[in-house]
């Protein structure tokens, strides 16, 4: 079992940064999620727009919003009180090409349950605020 780093852990504003960095991937990392706002249940974070993400026709792929949706949610879990163990469910609606601006991404706890987390997330333009895609997810304790 991996040790944890002292106060990492409920993530909280202050910690996210250092979590973030402890966590996730290096290609996560280099994703440039940035900007990031928490609370219990609550994570948003930019995906600045970077054509390493983009298809030909300027679009980002849905993989890379697909990983920053799991990213936000799997932070926004982390708010809670318990470690989960991961994502169990993923489930991504994309509404419009994502091309042109920066992203922003909001992931809501809507239920910390006993068995397991259960997070709704949205993407949207950072300049307009439309949404771009919809995902909801499920995380294992």
């Amino acid at each position: 079992m991996v040790e944890v780093p002292q106060g990492l852990f409920p993530v909280s504003q202050e910690s996210a940064d250092a979590a973030f960095d402890w966590v996730f991937a290096p290609w996560i990392k280099d994703m440039g999620l940035t900007d990031f706002v928490v609370r219990e249940g609550f994570v948003s974070m930019r995906l600045p727009y970077n054509e390493k993400l983009a298809f030909f026709s300027g679009s980002i792929c849905g993989q890379a919003i697909m990983a920053a949706i799991d990213t936000a949610a799997s932070m926004a879990v982390a708010t809670g009180h318990r470690f989960a163990r991961g994502t169990a469910y993923q489930h991504t609606h994309f509404l419009r090409p994502a091309a042109g601006d920066d992203l922003m991404i909001t992931a809501t706890v809507r239920r910390f349950g006993t068995t397991s987390a259960y997070v709704d997330c949205q993407v949207a333009f950072a300049g307009t605020g439309k949404l771009v895609s919809h995902g909801v997810l499920e995380f294992a304790y």
